[in-house]
């Protein structure tokens, strides 16, 4: 690890960018960012680490919470080289798309009959309007799926969860795979939309409950009929 990547991970405080960064502060401490650091550091001595560290809170950084109207759950990020950017699902430009988001797109064409750019993965799009794109763990070694499920990342992306849950009013929680649907039970379901379908990997869309969802179109109906801006989608 060079001496940037060091300095990254002991001050992991430094790279959130707004709103949330008072909320996680004000409730978790700098103890909590401290000693998640010092894990950080201790993986990428040892393993390469995705995605970059400055990138880790990119899913915060990019969908403040007061902008927040929709929230998609991940697991921990893409694993391989070069795929894992900050956003659960997405892949940045010029990286082949993994098959979960191919399925993800096949689904929007199907839903909305619109097609996304065919060759790009990137959905930063998305949480631009407001679709925060949340993994609960938000860093993993390289071919190691889950293998940072350990360092902590759960203590801060449920908190953020609870806190939007709580404190926000018709917000769309989309949980797609068994992963993701753990967490409706600590949603309130009065307050809020929750749409649930099977994970979009191959292994569970193949086997019915993905494909016909309609989550994108329904996410829209729900935030326009709650007087909020729809999400553009392509």
């Amino acid at each position: 690890m060079d001496q940037n990547d060091s300095k990254i991970a002991r001050n992991l405080t430094d790279l959130l960018m707004n709103d949330w960064k008072n909320i996680f502060l004000s409730d978790l401490g700098k103890a909590y960012f401290d000693s998640l650091g010092d894990q950080l550091i201790e993986r990428v001595n040892s393993e390469k680490v995705f995605p970059p560290l400055a990138s880790v809170f990119q899913a915060f950084n990019l969908c403040s919470f007061e902008d927040t109207q929709v929230v998609l759950i991940g697991q921990d990020p893409y694993h391989g080289p070069g795929q894992a950017h900050g956003l659960c699902f997405s892949v940045p430009n010029g990286i082949a798309l993994p098959p979960s988001l191919k399925n993800i797109k096949k689904e929007l064409h199907q839903d909305l009959d619109v097609w996304m750019n065919h060759e790009s993965g990137d959905l930063t799009h998305w949480a631009k309007q407001g679709v925060l794109m949340l993994n609960t763990i938000l860093t993993v070694s390289e071919d190691k799926p889950g293998s940072h499920a350990h360092l902590g990342w759960q203590q801060l992306t449920s908190f953020a969860l609870d806190k939007l849950n709580t404190e926000k009013e018709h917000l769309v929680f989309l949980l797609w795979g068994a992963h993701a649907q753990k967490l409706a039970s600590s949603i309130d379901r009065n307050k809020h939309l929750l749409l649930e379908a099977a994970h979009p990997s191959p292994l569970s869309a193949n086997r019915g409950g993905w494909f016909g969802n309609h989550h994108f179109s329904k996410t829209n109906e729900y935030l326009l009929a709650h007087d909020k801006k729809p999400i553009q989608w392509l």
